[in-house]
Formats: C-alpha cells, sequence, structure tokens
C-alpha cells in the first residue's frame, strides 16, 4: 500500500477540505510558504507558527514558555480552547488541581488533553503534524473542533527536544538533493550520522526521563505539567519505517496500578483511530511491543498520576522526506505528518465526547490514591547513616510532588527488609524518612519505591527494577502500617570553623565526591585514608579525606570551607597530624591526589550515543568538572600521555584490539594512567588477553532432546529464558580498595546482560556477585543461573597505571544514584 496523504472521511471531512481563509489565522502551508510535509520544518518556524496563530486567535489561545534548552531552543506549550474555557483557564487548572488533591468535588469542568511531540528529534513527523492540529482545532469554518472545544483544553508541546529534532533537520537538509529526495534506502540521506538526532544535546533519550528529570529539557517541563495533571496525555513518537503505526491499547505487561478505566478507554481511543485508519485503508497495530511498565516513559508515568497515558508510533525512522520501504511503497513525511495528525484529532474528538467521564475518573483515581488503595504497603521507610543520601532521595521526591517526612517514632516495628528480602525489625540507621501510601501521589510512590515490580508478563521493553532506595544505596523497609511523621526532611547543617592545619571531610555519599571534585578544581591537594584513624577523640572511617595546609596554596582553608558550607558537607577542623589510634597524617599509608586529573572519555562513530552521554552529562552537569572527547575513529592522531583517566563508555569500537590501538592503550596505562572500560567496552578490552582479565564463560547451550524440541510458536517465550532486561542484584564490595570507600561494602547493581569476570589472583576483584545476590526483576531461568558467583568491578595494575573494569553500567540513565559514587572513586581515588 503506497502511504500518501488523504482526506478523512465521515465526520471530520471539515477539518481538511478546502476552507475560506480567516482573515487572520492561516494555514501552516500560507505561513510556511510549503506544504506541511514536503520540507523539513526547522524549530525556530514551529514557534513562530506558534506565535503567529496566538496572535491570531488571542480568545482561543494561550502560549506558555516553559525555558530553553541547553542550547538555547524555546520551549513552550499552547493552550487550545474555547473562548469562553481560555477567559477561564486559570481557574479550570486550578479546579483540576483541587481534583487531585481533594479540595473539589464536583466535577463540572473541560477535561485536558495534553498532546507531546518530538521527544526524539529524529522522529520529526509529530512536530509537523503539530502544527496542522493546532490549526484545524482553531479553524473556524471547523464546527465539530469548535464543539470539542467547549469539553476539553488541548494543551500542545510541539516540540519536547528541539536540540535533537534540529540537529537531525540540519544534518538531512545538508544531505538531501535540492531539487528531489531520494527514496532509495542505501542514500546517503537514510543513514544519519552519530550521534544522531535521537536525544537532547547531552545525548540523553528525554523518552526515559520523566520521571528521573535529569535533564533540563524535563526539569522545565514537568514543573508545568504538573500545575495541569491532564487526564489525557499522547507521547508521538517514530520507529523503523517498515512498521505500520502503532496506537493503544498497549501491549503486556501492565503494571498492576493501572484502573480498570485506564484500561478501557485506552481500548476506546484505539476503536475510534481504527474507524478512521480503516477508512483510509492504513495499516496499524495495537496491544504489541509497547507496554506499560518502566514508569519514566511519556506514556507511563501520566498513567501513573491519574491520566490516559499511550505512546503512538508511526513507522519512519531514517525516512527523510520519503523512502522505499520493504514493501516497495514510497512513504512520505506528507502521510507519516497525515497519519499523527489523523490520531491527535482522534484524540481530541474522543476525549471531547467523553469528557464527563474522564473527569470523574480522574476524580476517583486520586481519592483511591489518597486513600492508600494502590498497594499493600501503607508506608516506605528509608534510613541511612548518610543524611545526604536521603537527602538526594528526597529530592527527587519532591521533583514528583510525593510527599514525606522524617520519621523518628516506634524503631519496634516489623516491615520487609529490602536488605534481606524478608520480614524483619526496623532499624534507624541516624537519618530516616517515611513515604505514605495515602496521599494524592500515592500511586506514583509506590510503583517508584516498591521493592519488588509485580508483573504480568515479562516480555518488556525496559528495565524489569528500579526500587529507588536500591538506586539510591538506602536501606528500605515496607510496612502494611501507617506511620505518622514530621513534615519534611531537614540535613544537619554543619558548622565549620576556621583552621590552620586541616580539614578531615568524612567520605559517605556522593555529595562528598562532588565536594572532592570542586577541590580539585581549585588546585587544591587532597589527602586520603586508606584505613579508619582516630584523633581528637573521634574515629574517622577509611576514604576519609584530608585537606592540609602543607603542599596547598595561601586560600587552600578558605576555599575549603566554602565550598563544604554551599554543599552541605562536613568539614572537621584539626590542629595536629597526630592521630591517637590508627596512621598519622604524614603516614604512607594515606595517598595524595597532587593535582587535578585530566579526564577524557572516547565518543563517535562506534562508541553508544546514550552511554557518552551520560558520562558527558555526569562530569559537566553533575560534578562540574572538565571532560574531554575524544573521537575514537581519529584515535592514530590523539595522544592519551595528555591525559590521566579515559573513560571508555558501551559501544562497538572498531579495530579495538588491533595491534597499533591496543598498544596505544596499554602503553597509556603502564605509564601510570587509568582506563575505565564499561559494559561491552571492557568485555572487548578482555577479548584481548594482554589485559590480563578473563570474563566468565557462558554455560553451553544443551544439546536438542528429540523428544523436546523447540517449537516456532513458542520462540518468543523460548527467548525469555535468555533474557535480562534490567535486574537489581546485590554487589559484594571490597570496600578496603578506593572504589568501595563510601559504600559500606554493598552496591545494588543494574544488570542488563549476564556478563561476568574471573575472580582474579593478579586484579583487585573489587565488586562480586554470589549466590545470593539476586535482588528484583525479571531474569529468565538460563541467564539467572548464568549470573553467580563472578566479578563485576575490577582492577587489573599495569607498569604504573589501573584498568578498571566494569561489566555493567554505574549511573545508568543518570538517576542511579548509588554508583555515581563508584564511578567517582574509580576517576580520583586511583591515579598515578
Amino acid at each position: 500500500m503506497k502511504l500518501v496523504a488523504t482526506k478523512w472521511k465521515g465526520v471530520l471531512v471539515l477539518l481538511i477540505c478546502p476552507i475560506l481563509a480567516f482573515s487572520q489565522l492561516q494555514s501552516p502551508a500560507d505561513f510556511l510558504g510549503y506544504q506541511v510535509g514536503t520540507r523539513f520544518t526547522r524549530h525556530h518556524q514551529i514557534v513562530s507558527y506558534f506565535n503567529a496563530v496566538a496572535k491570531a486567535m488571542p480568545t482561543k489561545v494561550k502560549l506558555m514558555s516553559y525555558g530553553k534548552t541547553n542550547e538555547g531552543r524555546d520551549l513552550l506549550v499552547a493552550a487550545i480552547s474555547s473562548a469562553e474555557n481560555i477567559a477561564q483557564l486559570e481557574n479550570i487548572r486550578k479546579h483540576n488541581i483541587g481534583l487531585t488533591d481533594g479540595a473539589v468535588e464536583d466535577t463540572k469542568q473541560p477535561a485536558i488533553v495534553w498532546l507531546s511531540y518530538n521527544v526524539h528529534g529524529n522522529e520529526p513527523a509529530s512536530s509537523e503534524a503539530a502544527m496542522l492540529t493546532i490549526y484545524a482545532l482553531l479553524d473556524p469554518n471547523n464546527k465539530k473542533s469548535a464543539e470539542w472545544l467547549e469539553h476539553v483544553v488541548v494543551m500542545i508541546d510541539p516540540c519536547i527536544n528541539p536540540d535533537g529534532r534540529d540537529r537531525y533537520v540540519n544534518w538531512y537538509n545538508n544531505a538531501v538533493g535540492v531539487n528531489a529526495y531520494n527514496a532509495d534506502q542505501q542514500a546517503r540521506e537514510h543513514m544519519e550520522p552519530w550521534p544522531a538526532g535521537r536525544t537532547n544535546h547531552f545525548n540523553f533519550d528525554l523518552n526515559r526521563d520523566w520521571a528521573w528529570q535529569t535533564q533540563v529539557e524535563t526539569q522545565q517541563r514537568l514543573p508545568l505539567y504538573q500545575q495541569w495533571y491532564p487526564q489525557v496525555h499522547v507521547d508521538f513518537h517514530e520507529q523503523g519505517y517498515n512498521e505500520p503505526y502503532y496506537f493503544a491499547p498497549a501491549a503486556e505487561p501492565l503494571h498492576v496500578v493501572l484502573t480498570p478505566w485506564q484500561k478501557e478507554f485506552q481500548d476506546q481511543i484505539g476503536k475510534n483511530h481504527a474507524k478512521y485508519f480503516d477508512q483510509n485503508n492504513w495499516l496499524f497495530f495495537t496491544k504489541e511491543r509497547f507496554d506499560l511498565l518502566y514508569p519514566s516513559y511519556g506514556d507511563t508515568y501520566p498513567m501513573y498520576n491519574g491520566a490516559i497515558g499511550m505512546t503512538f508510533e508511526q513507522g519512519g525512522i531514517s525516512a527523510g522526506l520519503g523512502v522505499q520501504d520493504k514493501n516497495n511503497d514510497t512513504l512520505t513525511l506528507v502521510a507519516r505528518a497525515q497519519h499523527h495528525f489523523t490520531t491527535g484529532m482522534s484524540t481530541v474528538e474522543i476525549s471531547a465526547n467523553n469528557y464527563q467521564k474522564l473527569v470523574t475518573e480522574f476524580k476517583k483515581y486520586y481519592q483511591n490514591s489518597r486513600a492508600g488503595n494502590s498497594t499493600a504497603y501503607q508506608t516506605y521507610l528509608i534510613t541511612s547513616a548518610s543524611a545526604h543520601k536521603i537527602k538526594a532521595l528526597t529530592e527527587l521526591l519532591m521533583k514528583n510532588n510525593i510527599q514525606f517526612g522524617t520519621y523518628s517514632g516506634n524503631t519496634s516495628i516489623k516491615a520487609f527488609d529490602y536488605y534481606t528480602k524478608a520480614e524483619g525489625n526496623f532499624n534507624n540507621e541516624g537519618y530516616t524518612i517515611a513515604v505514605n501510601t495515602a496521599q494524592a501521589h500515592g500511586v506514583l510512590a509506590s510503583v517508584l519505591l516498591d521493592p519488588i515490580t509485580q508483573v504480568n508478563d515479562s516480555n518488556t521493553y525496559d528495565i524489569t527494577a528500579w526500587s529507588l532506595p536500591y538506586a539510591f544505596g538506602v536501606h528500605g523497609y515496607a510496612t502494611k502500617e501507617k506511620l505518622n511523621h514530621q513534615a519534611g526532611f531537614t540535613a544537619p547543617n554543619f558548622e565549620i570553623a576556621s583552621t590552620q592545619y586541616g580539614y578531615l571531610i568524612p567520605y559517605n555519599s556522593f555529595s562528598t565526591a562532588k565536594v572532592l571534585a570542586q577541590l580539585l578544581n581549585k588546585n587544591i591537594k587532597v589527602r586520603y585514608a586508606e584505613k579508619a584513624f582516630t584523633t581528637a577523640g573521634r574515629t574517622f572511617e577509611k576514604g576519609t579525606l584530608m585537606v592540609l595546609k602543607t603542599s596547598n596554596a595561601a586560600n587552600w582553608a578558605l576555599d575549603t570551607k566554602a565550598i563544604c558550607e554551599a554543599a552541605g558537607v562536613e568539614a572537621v577542623a584539626v590542629s595536629t597530624g597526630y592521630s591517637e589510634k590508627g596512621a598519622d597524617f604524614g603516614s604512607p599509608l594515606d595517598k595524595i591526589i597532587n593535582h587535578a586529573p585530566k579526564v577524557a572519555m572516547l565518543t563517535g562513530e562506534g562508541v553508544n550515543a546514550l552511554a557518552a552521554g551520560e558520562v558527558w552529562n555526569y562530569f559537566e552537569q553533575q560534578i562540574n568538572y572538565p571532560i574531554t572527547q575524544l573521537t575514537y575513529t581519529m584515535m592514530s592522531r590523539i595522544d592519551l600521555n595528555k591525559y590521566d583517566v579515559i573513560i571508555a563508555p558501551e559501544g562497538q569500537y572498531r579495530d579495538l584490539n588491533a595491534k597499533p590501538i591496543a598498544e596505544k592503550f596499554q602503553a597509556f596505562v603502564r605509564k601510570g594512567g587509568v582506563l575505565i572500560a564499561f559494559e561491552s567496552a571492557a568485555q572487548q578490552f578482555a577479548a584481548n588477553p594482554d589485559w590480563g582479565v578473563k570474563a566468565k564463560e557462558l554455560p553451553s547451550p544443551s544439546k536438542p532432546n528429540i523428544n523436546n524440541l523447540g517449537k516456532y510458536g513458542e520462540r518468543v517465550q523460548d527467548q525469555l529464558e535468555s533474557s535480562n532486561p534490567g535486574a537489581i542484584y546485590k554487589v559484594y564490595m571490597d570496600d578496603t580498595h578506593p572504589i568501595g570507600y563510601g559504600t559500606n561494602g554493598i552496591f545494588y547493581n543494574l544488570k542488563q546482560d549476564i556478563t561476568l569476570y574471573e575472580p582474579a589472583n593478579d586484579a583487585w576483584n573489587v565488586g562480586a556477585i554470589k549466590k545470593d545476590s539476586y535482588v528484583a526483576g525479571f531474569v529468565g531461568n538460563k541467564s539467572k543461573a548464568a549470573i553467580q558467583e563472578g566479578i563485576v568491578i575490577g582492577v587489573k595494575e599495569m607498569g604504573a597505571g589501573k584498568f578498571i573494569y566494569m561489566a555493567d553500567d554505574p549511573i545508568f540513565r543518570n538517576f542511579w544514584e548509588g554508583g555515581k559514587l563508584v564511578l567517582a572513586n574509580a576517576v580520583f581515588l586511583n591515579g598515578k
């Protein structure tokens, strides 16, 4: 079937038929000077069109600017409704929020429908469709849309990821011919180069960031979203250009907290879309591939906040303006935009027709949440000896409007212990917060905090475990009792005295690692203790940072005091280097970081752009420490000796073990450099025996049994036996090694494959998985049997340097807080 722009049939024909132009409102084609889909529209042109529409229709449109991207592009949302509703827009918003917190009872309000476009920059058809949609909704000749807008407020975010969109569009416009596109799949215009336009400036996938809010676009968008909490949210995407269109209802697994109404209305929406697609002979599929489990998507996050959340997927990635698909049909941007336009308008239509039910069920959702009916657990207790680890978690809870409080009550209660995975006695480790599920956002709280994600199907699109106590390296408990607590949490305010001798900084959290990075940025020399010691009657644990006047410049004390105060990190002033127990400050056992290490990372073709983006963002945005990006394919021209630390993220590195490149990296290490390799990068290095690191051999596949042969129809289930989409494992850390400092001997690691390394006598086996290490998440039986008794973090000393290999990604999507300390340790505490 050839996909081309086709007029709607039936009740929506008025939306695209020729109209008498309103004197001020211009169609996208009139404004841009070309038909939508015949060229790619740059982001600033989309913004200009939305501004022109708002100027032409001020009584029916209100633009809301919510920030700028890393590269300075505008982020905005347009509210579209009837003139009466726009005049009462703020009252509608407040009333809607009142339904979430119980402040209002009546449900007499329009439904709020939020349409989000172009979260992935190289899935660009949706932003083109956004212009068609806002025009169709406001076209004075479209009586149907006017009727709908009496019952709905439509919020349109035309481009969530402007930086990624323009990266793709600018590249494509450079690659395509001036006179015509080339539909040949092998043409350059269908071969997007690294890092591609999918991601934002820092190569982050914004569609995995809704709950975690690590990126500036999300950090600015979510507060606006939370001022509204729509009843319906659509996230528009594209998939491979050989795929038909996908729309709701979603595939299994569906999280158990989803309500019957949320599932039912997805089905209603799907049937409404199918009506229009069938009329136009457009192929589609539903109930496959795209599930509702991982909480940080543009469909699941709204679902866990009471909305009908949906993903719509048009075939089109790498299609450009037109491409020949596997059926020898030409898929055009015109058609792709038309399909997204159709589902967008269909969503508005059915939402308007069901607005009263949508609002009523929305109210019911939040009533149940405030009653604590979403989970068997009524209270989560989260405790740690580190106030900073608790504070980091509370900051994420606040970003998601989840209420919590300081707990100092009964310590003899029984609760599910996240560490032992069994019922046990609660133990307050020093700082404790309580999160009750009987609150407006109790459903989301339970999704994020439950120790085990309950799923009804294991064939999922993403990770299956993310429980925040594990991710943040704090001790969780879950109880069926509702416990009282004091609102909020306040970390201790440390009084830092002046000193002429030195400061001791307990090293126990990522916050102290960030302080270390800032001290080094100031060219302050820092020592760290390899063993515990006692001075002035207080015991300091291994890893304690020592900033002394010795060897430092004049302002060392003022700078150290200011950096620690700004971070809220304790710094203990001392007046002597004498220890009552353990090594004195001048002991050879205490190590010194003489200079700020120069850090570089490998990027470019062959490197996983998402993995590289995590590292880049970690250094630049989280620890505010300089990092140099090296293009791997230019390795023959790069002088590695300019750097102290080189990081190799996940990737498929071409010729990594070819003699010239292998010898170059090995020479770097032997001269005193630190090479840190993650995931498949570590595997590729280890494949070269010269590194002296051996991956653990995988179990041999069993021979086929003639009486028990595999069946073609069961291949998906059979593949799941060897699957590990993302599960949590307890890693036993050697906390006497610098990489283990601050971990207290345990690191909860997200594992997405079965890779382990053999324990070695000539390497430091810093992080080990044992037979009891499995914690949570789906792992196929064959994979689970393989993930036992191996090393996931190791250090191989070579000459004066070190090769640090990590089987997994310690900072997964930069929300895995516990691993950020581990990475900082590898970078700063293992140098020359």
